[in-house]
């Protein structure tokens, strides 16, 4: 087969806050082609790779030409002629022509967008799905539970609230696409219930309402009472979960939330509450990047019975999660591919952490694109779960349309149930 690379193109399109982001055309030499945009973070682990900025006039300083030049001029002579096929080898040269850890000098979201637009035109010439591509990491590909964001806080909205994310998770159905229709009912439930107390439904970054409520206590209680009358079962169907983003409100060794400082053990015990009080199966980055003692003492209180979820703690790194397994720290890792910078990265962070029975859920970022690379990923690995936003915003539900789409080619019945259940 003729899947040698003939030629690379990158530009800047918008992202979903109106930045600029890197998209890339990669096209085989048999006529094939495939285009990847990368997205950005807003609250991000100090350790992620770099994401390559102007830091210029245009665009507020966001522009990302330089890294669109690093595409252009720099990458393209290095891979045209090599054979799409070997995905780890041309990710490979591309993490030896940047030659930092970080990826600082090409630009993490240069390389990644030619990373993820070199399996997608492979995979238009294979005649293969991209989730196809993928290694089966745990298990044969199947349909992930979504986890929906549905009310924003911290970085995500201009409210009080300290907690960035209250997802509900629609885990007790058989089949994605009969999950996904309780969360889009119960979305709208929450929607006309805060019409009627007359607070705002303006949605935050990732497509969740984003009221003003006085405590997490009363966010959740307004979802319970949403699952509730939009006709669901709280834990039996809908269980929930939390991104607490804590690194965003910890500083001197301290947390500041709700109007509260609470040191590392106090903070764990404000989540242990929440889990006592309310059906709640997973938190996410419920204690800062760098408080590795908290997150120890997190562990070893819910550990056992909720998922621990680290995202600003490991940011998707194989060495940052191993040091996470020595030191029994969370027990299941994001995956956010800009975090690391190239796919073959991301897919040797996943088995890893499939190696030491932790759990990896697939996820998005605050500023996206309509790009439904992820959808893929997360099918074609097993890994069973997916973050990506509330059932709006077109960049978000590109993401659940591809999934709907992909369940006709797999089969509507592999739908993966979740280990973590209350």
């Amino acid at each position: 087969m003729n899947n040698n690379i003939s030629q690379v193109f990158a530009r800047y399109i918008l992202d979903s806050r109106a930045n600029p982001t890197v998209e890339v055309e990669i096209t085989l030499s048999d006529g094939s082609w495939g285009r990847a945009a990368v997205p950005s973070g807003a609250s991000t682990g100090t350790l992620e790779a770099h994401e390559l900025r102007d830091n210029e006039i245009a665009f507020l300083g966001k522009g990302v030409n330089n890294a669109v030049k690093n595409v252009n001029e720099l990458i393209a002579p290095i891979i045209v002629g090599m054979n799409s096929e070997n995905q780890l080898e041309i990710d490979r040269k591309l993490l030896e022509l940047d030659g930092t850890k970080n990826k600082s000098i090409i630009g993490a979201n240069a390389i990644l967008a030619v990373s993820m637009a070199n399996m997608v035109a492979y995979s238009k010439s294979s005649k293969r799905y991209v989730h196809e591509l993928m290694p089966n990491i745990y298990g044969d590909p199947s349909l992930p539970v979504p986890f929906m964001n549905i009310l924003n806080g911290g970085a995500h909205a201009d409210n009080s609230v300290d907690i960035q994310e209250f997802m509900i998770v629609p885990h007790g159905f058989e089949r994605f696409d009969l999950a996904l229709q309780a969360g889009v009912e119960i979305y709208h439930t929450l929607k006309k219930r805060l019409k009627e107390k007359g607070l705002a439904t303006n949605v935050g970054d990732e497509g969740g309402f984003a009221p003003n409520f006085n405590s997490s206590k009363e966010v959740l209680d307004e979802i319970m009472l949403s699952i509730s009358e939009a006709g669901y079962k709280e834990s039996d169907q809908i269980s929930l979960a939390l991104d607490a983003a804590a690194s965003e409100f910890y500083k001197d060794n301290n947390y500041f939330i709700e109007g509260k400082r609470l040191n590392s053990i106090e903070m764990s015990d404000f989540l242990v509450d929440l889990t006592n009080l309310y059906p709640i199966i997973s938190i996410e980055d419920g204690l800062s990047e760098d408080d590795w003692d908290g997150w120890k003492y997190l562990t070893e209180k819910l550990g056992s019975s909720i998922q621990l979820v680290g995202d600003d703690l490991f940011v998707t790194q194989e060495e940052i999660l191993q040091k996470g397994i020595e030191n029994h720290c969370a027990n299941a890792i994001l995956i956010k591919v800009n975090q690391v910078g190239s796919i073959s990265e991301t897919l040797e962070t996943m088995k890893l952490a499939k190696k030491n029975d932790y759990s990896s859920m697939v996820s998005h970022r605050s500023g996206e694109t309509e790009d439904s690379f992820i959808s893929h990923l997360v099918v074609g690995t097993s890994s069973g779960q997916i973050k990506t936003g509330a059932p709006a915003r077109g960049e978000r539900t590109a993401k659940y349309n591809e999934l709907l789409r992909i369940a006709e080619q797999v089969g509507v019945e592999k739908f993966n149930n979740l280990k973590w259940k209350k």
